[in-house]
């Protein structure tokens, strides 16, 4: 099997899995418990919370452990907007979002928020300029993905938080759920006030996430109860889950080093996509994460591709996971300017550190046979 699926999911690291039973299976107690054993539970899960933020280089009460990105960008869009409504009802974001921004964005618009959606380039970047723009005294949120999940492109995440530097009104979301692991980000150093990651995305288990919280940051509580997570998210604690995310972190942030190797596969891919006639590639390597390639084929649609490919033991996606299955065209090609043939004919390959160039050229052999084939049928 070839798995180039992985910003839909990745799979579970065998030593992360190793560390979530052990855990599972000695210390299953109650954190919250006042008995010994519960607190234990807590002494581990706190040394977890501990372990992260040491790696991210921010403070231990700055992390709020999660169920995944779709939570924890709910908790910190909503979160900050209803706590901070008193200041302004204006926030910004951009056209290519994740649906758990783009919904979200949607609802409080019905709630009587005022969003801007800044436009994309041909890159799927935004532009500085407007984003200074847009910037009003009512603007209390900017909610920008770091890396977008279709086609890789990063965002000038420096910048945007220097332009909002010297703003105290105005707060910085960042849903670097593709980023983590992949893209060197110095979270101490820059302007962010709000991080979010999803375990499932870098080889932890599915139903973990971490949101980065600066101490100064106010969220309203999106679920009451217990008070747990410094009463941010409220319920009895994954423990099993914040300990084996802590160990995927570590695992992921160690595989950096192996960066060179999978921008080399990206790059053959690219390459080797680009030479293929009627194939048009949507990522622009020079602003894109390693390990994201999305691009279409003239005439044939997305699921497609999908489905022949699944027929050779490789697996592929419709650009975003989350919205495969509606069958529409992406809205963020849509927003790169990109043809509405071309939008729903978009397929996305998503590496891992686990992937060898030897598959790339097994997938690249495959696709151009699965292709030649199809061209067939349709004269």
């Amino acid at each position: 099997m070839i798995y180039f699926d992985n910003s839909a999911t990745t799979k579970p690291n065998d030593a992360v899995l190793e560390t979530y039973t052990k855990v599972a299976s000695n210390y299953f107690a109650n954190p919250s418990s006042l008995h010994r054993f519960g607190a234990k539970s807590k002494e581990l899960l706190d040394a977890s919370r501990k372990q992260i933020a040491t790696m991210l280089g921010v403070l231990s009460e700055e992390i709020i452990f999660t169920s995944g990105g779709s939570e924890g960008n709910n908790l910190a869009i909503k979160g900050l907007a209803y706590s901070y409504k008193n200041r302004g009802n204006h926030i910004i974001t951009s056209r290519i979002e994740h649906p758990s921004v783009r919904m979200v964005m949607e609802e409080l618009e019905s709630n009587g928020f005022r969003v801007t959606y800044l436009q994309v380039n041909k890159n799927g970047v935004i532009d500085l300029e407007e984003l200074k723009a847009a910037l009003t005294k009512e603007t209390i949120l900017i909610s920008i993905m770091g890396v977008n999940n279709e086609v890789g492109s990063i965002q000038p995440l420096q910048e945007i938080g220097e332009t909002i530097a010297n703003q105290e009104h105005t707060f910085f979301h960042v849903d670097f759920v593709q980023g983590i692991g992949k893209v060197p980000l110095e979270i101490g150093q820059m302007a962010i006030d709000l991080l979010t990651f999803s375990g499932h995305k870098f080889h932890a288990l599915r139903g973990t996430g971490v949101l980065f919280k600066k101490k100064n940051v106010h969220l309203h509580p999106e679920i009451l109860g217990g008070g747990q997570e410094m009463g941010y998210r409220s319920g009895t604690e994954n423990l099993a889950g914040g300990v084996a995310l802590a160990k995927a972190l570590r695992l992921a942030l160690e595989n950096k080093q192996n960066t060179s190797e999978l921008i080399e596969i990206r790059d053959y891919l690219l390459s080797e996509i680009a030479y293929m006639p009627d194939m048009t590639v949507h990522t622009k390597k020079s602003v894109a994460a390693p390990h994201i390639i999305c691009f279409s084929a003239k005439g044939h649609r997305g699921e497609v591709l999908v489905h022949a490919l699944e027929k050779e033991d490789i697996y592929i996606s419709t650009t975003s996971a989350c919205s495969s299955k509606q069958k529409l065209a992406s809205s963020t090609l849509k927003a790169m300017g990109v043809t509405d043939e071309e939008a729903t004919g978009a397929v996305r390959v998503s590496l891992s550190y686990e992937n060898r160039l030897s598959e790339a050229k097994i997938f690249i052999q495959k696709l151009q046979e699965i292709i030649e084939n199809l061209n067939k049928v349709v004269k």
